[in-house]
């Protein structure tokens, strides 16, 4: 399967490039996300036999201010990679995100569930997921939450970061959400890509770590797993004020995917111990 990849430098897109080191990968230079037409334009060049979208606008709170921006890059962007699949009739793989819903009760969220996001960048996200579907060919959007590898910026490398300096920190503990492995899902679009490419119809998924915790417990296991003595100690989202709001509640129902492609939810933990051997050594 020659397989196009939107996106060079991210934490899913280098996961990528380990598992599918053939692929076509587009940074920014070759395939400007702020350019839908351009996006368009280099898989119409291409002529893959499916596409995978891992980049994004994720600045979450800047996004507050670049909305504009946001949209471009996360909806009209995806969208018109979307269309330009649908006219060639080939399989797209979107990754978006736990932000299109309202983070309200404490029930895992469905894919079916009605979304309402609560800032710019969830909007955002969501708009490339309306004009995916709108374009009205083969797709599959796969949400995720809370990713983390060894590369980029993430919160396992923040509190890395931090526990050198300091020996006690204040996390927040009223976020739920499950951690999820760049590797995992790296695989999963793998997986989702290949089936399509075989007649899969596709869908809206969910794939996230579990089980579900909050920043703070999430933390705790961090600094075990590194053998770091920190003390965490969990305050309420309003104690640590951002621009954007986050969703309070991110857990995610997985189990359409594991019944449609048998993947089931990420073992975090697992992946959390790997992840930290890399960055350590």
């Amino acid at each position: 399967m020659t397989l196009l990849v939107f996106g060079a430098t991210g934490q899913v897109a280098l996961a990528l490039q380990r598992r599918a080191p053939g692929a076509v990968y587009l940074d920014r230079a070759a395939a400007d996300l702020s350019d839908p037409a351009a996006c368009a334009a280099a898989i119409h060049a291409a002529r893959p036999e499916a596409v995978i979208n891992a980049a994004a606008y994720t600045a979450v709170d800047r996004a507050e201010t670049e909305e504009p921006l946001a949209t471009r890059i996360n909806g009209d962007s995806p969208g018109a990679m979307a269309d330009a699949c649908a006219t060639l009739d080939i399989p797209f793989v979107h990754i978006s995100t736990d932000y299109v819903f309202d983070g309200s009760g404490d029930t895992p969220w469905q894919p079916t569930d009605p979304v309402n996001p609560l800032g710019a960048y969830g909007r955002s996200k969501l708009a490339g997921e309306q004009a995916i579907i709108a374009a009205g060919g083969r797709h599959t959007i796969l949400r995720t939450s809370w990713v983390f590898s060894a590369d980029g910026a993430n919160f396992v490398k923040t509190m890395l970061r931090l526990s050198d300096t300091r020996d006690t920190l204040n996390v927040v503990e009223d976020q739920i959400g499950g951690p999820t492995p760049a590797g995992g899902i790296a695989d999963t679009v793998l997986r989702i890509a290949e089936r399509m490419q075989q007649g899969h119809a596709g869908g809206i998924y969910h794939y996230a770590g579990a089980p579900a915790v909050s920043w703070a417990e999430f933390a705790r296991a961090i600094f075990a797993h590194a053998h770091r003595p920190v003390t965490v100690h969990g305050i309420p989202a309003t104690d640590y004020p951002t621009p954007a709001l986050r969703p309070a509640n991110s857990r995610m129902n997985c189990s359409t995917l594991e019944t449609d492609f048998g993947i089931p939810p990420a073992d975090w933990h697992s992946a959390l111990g790997e992840v930290l051997k890399e960055i350590l050594q």
